[in-house]
Formats: structure tokens, sequence, C-alpha cells
């Protein structure tokens, strides 16, 4: 007998409209699940049952009054603990801000929550979002369902494991340089990273450096597809905006659309200094390319590496800069932890004119590298090098300045694409023999996910995965 776990988001939505169940039964089976999984796991920060259940009888009322519903009623769903939730704490992974209790909410959360989604709390996340894996002093690491000795990645670990662990269907991530692709590639999930500017910041998201974005990580390309259905879309005063899809056309639609024959550029050299690819990961990627040409793609190698020593330089000087404008005062500093300390203190110490230059570096290097590219409708690529690492594998010395370096080897592929602003998923379409993901890196024109997502349910329809489920399921 199915569990209702194991239906998909878009399958719970249905069989809450069809009265197969109810949102109050799908909350209340997600939330087992959450207790009886997550004390194995850390996905969550902060778990908001009566909230949800409130939302839950909320939505059955809606039910009983008919008219037009919205199109993910009663789904249980959960936000990024990096992102605002007014009335529910919002630690930022940090603890200096482990009381933090906001008063508004991110326009995401209110635009999930409109499309009928159920939140059951705050997942976890790493201080402030800076590195690739999730580990905080608030409630520790977020370990990959697949294989608890080791981490799920990061920064939207704890929204990959929970829907890898089945506590959630999909859920809410952002990516700043690799935050959503990192942890979906890990945990065996889809994830899109969008184009800037598709997903509003709003009310509050300055988006001074336009590195990060929202997204959704789901177990399938259809889910994921809807529930960035239900968080596209700009505010009015938003800095950047991407092109509205045409009236009528949605991400889901897009998935069941046929995909035509591409050109797709690949490339498995990053550009980064030392980071070599492990064999298992080298060998997802030709699998990845000999799939992709066993569907009819035209695929070839790009001449070149997209990073440069002056573009790294410039990325690593912009990432520091978030360091410089933490909300937390001297006094707190020492709750930090080292790899904070280390980019505030990078941050702090530069000039206004080397923070100028290295955004103006990315800029141009942006705005040349998608002409290069433009060729292609698609670019393929590795997201990590290497296997999902074990839990004190990057922070294990306490040297913040040794955790970055270990991080810029291991996620030595996402950040590009925030820097240009490109939409990019990552698919599982690989396995290790001891069973554990290894995710792939589509990238897509400016602002064209439709193609991606057409491409990547091709992908799912040839190379299916979602019945693949880590122990505990």
């Amino acid at each position: 007998m199915t569990q209702l776990h194991e239906l998909t988001a878009l399958e719970q939505a249905a069989a809450v409209r069809s009265g197969q169940t109810s949102p109050t039964e799908l909350v209340d089976h997600h939330l087992a699940r959450i207790q009886a999984l997550d004390a194995g796991i850390g996905a969550f920060v902060t778990v908001t049952p009566e909230r949800a259940r409130a939302a839950a009888t909320a939505a059955e009322r809606r039910l009983a009054e008919g008219g037009e519903l919205p199109p993910l009623l009663g789904v249980p769903t959960a936000i990024k603990d990096l992102n605002l939730t007014a009335g529910v704490r919002t630690t930022f992974g940090s603890a200096a801000m482990a009381d933090h209790v906001p008063t508004v909410d991110d326009h995401v959360v209110t635009a999930l929550a409109s499309a009928g989604t159920i939140s059951l709390g705050k997942t976890n996340t790493p201080e402030f979002g800076f590195p690739c894996y999730t580990d905080n002093d608030v409630v520790g690491p977020t370990r990959c369902p697949w294989d608890t000795t080791r981490l799920a990645g990061g920064s939207s670990g704890g929204a990959a494991a929970a829907v890898a662990a089945g506590m959630l269907p999909f859920a809410q991530g952002s990516d700043g340089g690799g935050s959503i692709r990192i942890p979906a590639g890990i945990n065996g999930l889809v994830g899109i990273k969008t184009a800037r500017g598709r997903v509003s910041s709003a009310p509050l998201g300055a988006e001074i450096t336009g590195l990060g974005v929202q997204g959704p990580l789901a177990r399938t390309v259809r889910d994921a597809a809807a529930m960035l259905d239900a968080m596209a879309g700009p505010v009015a005063g938003d800095p950047t905006w991407a092109p509205p899809l045409p009236p009528g056309e949605t991400f889901l639609a897009a998935a069941e659309r046929p995909v035509g024959r591409l050109r797709v550029g690949r490339y498995r050299d990053s550009g980064m200094p030392g980071a070599e690819l492990s064999a298992e990961v080298s060998t997802a990627f030709d699998e990845a390319s000999a799939l992709l040409e066993s569907l009819g793609h035209d695929v070839v190698d790009l001449p070149a590496a997209p990073l440069t020593e002056q573009v790294l330089a410039a990325f690593e000087t912009t990432w520091s800069l978030g360091g410089a404008t933490l909300p937390v005062t001297q006094e707190q500093v020492p709750l930090l932890r080292p790899l904070t300390r280390y980019l505030r203190d990078r941050g702090l110490a530069l000039s206004a004119a080397q923070a100028m230059d290295a955004l103006f570096t990315l800029r141009v290097f942006s705005r040349r590298f998608v002409q290069a590219t433009a060729a292609f409708d698609v670019l393929l690529a590795p997201i990590c090098t290497d296997t999902p690492r074990p839990l004190g594998w990057f922070d294990h010395d306490g040297d913040g300045a040794a955790d970055f370096e270990r991080q810029k080897q291991y996620a030595a592929f996402p950040a590009v694409y925030n820097v240009t602003g490109q939409p990019a998923v990552s698919v599982p379409l690989h396995w290790t023999p001891d069973g554990l993901p290894i995710g792939t890196m589509l990238v897509g024109r400016p602002a064209d996910e439709v193609t991606l997502i057409a491409l990547a349910a091709q992908l799912e329809e040839a190379l299916p995965w979602a019945h693949r489920h880590p122990p505990g399921w």
C-alpha cells in the first residue's frame, strides 16, 4: 500500500482535490516522519506543527467552500532558514541569531503559501549560507540520508535532505554559489538554480552582488517545475527581473513539451587550480554525455574552461563582501564560526575601489562568457569534484581559510552561473556502486529555464530516478 510520502507533490495535490486524502492527513503524516527521522539527519532547525495544522484546517475550509483552488493546496513544504518568516524564528544558521524572530515574510514565503503549500518549519542551513556544506552551532550538521556519515551539502542542505528522506515532497532553497545544485546532486534530487530575477527577493533582499537566487528542490522534474511556477514572478521595485513566460505557458507545461535536437557544450575542467575530478564523478560526466548523445543531441567540448585566475579572485572578493555586512554586533563576533569570521575579516579589509573592481570584473566576464557560449543551447558540467564528503571534512582543523580552500576544490563548478545569472539544474543521473548519488549540471541560456526543464524531463524519462530511495524510506 502506497504511503502518503511516496506520492509526488503533484500527486498529493491531486489526492487532496479528489478527496483521497486531506491537508491535515498530509501534514500529520509528514510531521510524523520528521519526528521519527530528523534526529539522525538534522534537516530542520525549527518545526512548526501548530501553524502547519492551522493552515491545513484553513485549506480544508477552502475545499468545503468550493470555487477556484490554488494548484498546490494542502501540499507540505518548508522554508530555508535564510529566508524571513514572520513570527517564526530565522537563525540564518548562526548562534548569534538563534533567537531572531522576523516581523515580515520574504515574498517567496507568501508566494508559496498563496499557491496552497503548507510550511512545516525551517530547514537547516550553514551560518549565513556561506559554506557548500550544512553545519552550524544552532542544531549541528545536516547528514546525507543516503549515508549519514556524510554531509548533505549546502547551503540548502536541510531542504535537500528533508526531501530525499521523504519528510517533504519538495522544498524551497536558495543558491548564491551552488547552494541548490550542490545538495541536490548529493541527495539524488532535481534542483533548479533559477535565472537572475526569476523569483523576487522582496521585501528586503537587495541583491547587491546579484549572485543569490531562490529555487526549488524536488524528487521529480515536474514537481520542481510546479514549485517554480508558484515561486516565480517579480515584485514592483525589484532591481532585476527575468522576462515572464508567454501568456498561458507554465514551467510545468515545459516538462511535457518536445525538446528537439539541442547543441550541448560540455566541459570537465572548471579552471579552478588544483581541482580534479574523482573517478566516480568523471564516470558520471561521461555517462551523462553519452545519454544526451543517445537522445539525439549534439555534444561537443567547450574550447576553454570558464574560470580564469582573474575571475576567481574577483569572485572571492565579491563573496567576502557578504561577510562585511553581517547583522552582528562586535560582542557577537566570538559566536561566529571560523569560516564566517574569516570571510567577515576579508570583507571588512576591502577598500571601496577593490570591491567595485571585483564587481566590474565579474560583469565583464559575464557578458563575454554568455557571448562566447551563445552557439550552445545547453552547457553540461559536473557539480562537485568528488562524492559526498564525510562529516567534519571541511572544517576539522578550525581554520576558516583552509575550510574555504577545501570548498573551492570540492564545489569548483556551480558559482560561475551565479555570476552570469544563467539558470542551471542538477539532475541525478548516476549512483556510485555503494549507493551515493552524483548529480550532473545542465546550464541554460539567460532566462531560459524552459529548455532546461524540457531536457531534464527527457532525461528523467530515459533514465528514471524517482524510484530510488535512501535507507529509512
